[in-house]
């Protein structure tokens, strides 16, 4: 695996971690004290802390025995593992339930809740203060309704500045919107090898791409 990464000049990587691995939200995922235990490992592969974004996304709220629930508790300590390493960008957004995972949530008797914009807005502005508290940039993806937050940036996933500043030659990079993406989308243009015919074993509730969930 190394020797075909060392042809590249640079690798810049998302990793996700919800704290519901192992869950029913999450049922093929590790558990996330696991996931977090890899990101010293990932941080010398990329050859830069500041080459790996942590992604706390989705923020889930649930219902179970009557109680709202969420994975938002966790984020303190996911925040604490990505600082430790010298991480500085973790990126968060709210669920958003199409129609697929809709469905396969009624199917697995899952009692998904959306949270109105003022809650959002208020917990967001909390993993803000928590993020800033260890010297974290915390990003919003797609969220127009966190706008204006203290201490939340409006995420560019893909980000050609940012890609540039830390190339060793500071190739040039395009930093025009990516045509292809949702309208509050900031990811700038790039090459998708992705599809969303390939399969995943995770089974999350809540994906929208998997086709065989």
């Amino acid at each position: 695996m190394k020797g075909h990464l060392a042809a590249y000049d640079q690798l810049y990587l998302h990793f996700t971690v919800t704290a519901l691995g192992g869950t029913p939200v999450e049922p093929g995922v590790p558990d996330y004290r696991t996931a977090l235990a890899q990101l010293p490992a990932l941080a010398t592969l990329a050859g830069d802390p500041l080459r790996v974004s942590v992604r706390f996304d989705p923020l889930l709220f649930w219902v179970e025995r009557g109680v709202t629930r969420s994975n938002l508790d966790l984020f303190p300590e996911v925040a604490e593992a990505a600082a430790a390493v010298g991480i500085r960008d973790i990126r968060v957004s709210f669920a958003q339930w199409y129609g697929k995972a809709v469905r396969r949530a009624a199917a697995r008797g899952f009692a998904f809740d959306v949270p109105s914009e003022d809650e959002q807005r208020s917990r967001a502005l909390e993993l803000a203060a928590i993020a800033a508290a260890r010297g974290l940039v915390l990003h919003a993806c797609s969220q127009p309704v966190l706008a204006g937050i203290p201490g939340l940036r409006p995420s560019a996933c893909i980000d050609g500045e940012l890609l540039q500043s830390l190339h060793p030659r500071r190739e040039p990079v395009s930093r025009r919107k990516d045509r292809g993406q949702r309208a509050a989308c900031l990811c700038t243009e790039s090459k998708d090898i992705g599809s969303y015919t390939q399969t995943c074993p995770h089974g999350c509730v809540y994906c929208y791409a998997n086709p065989k969930l």
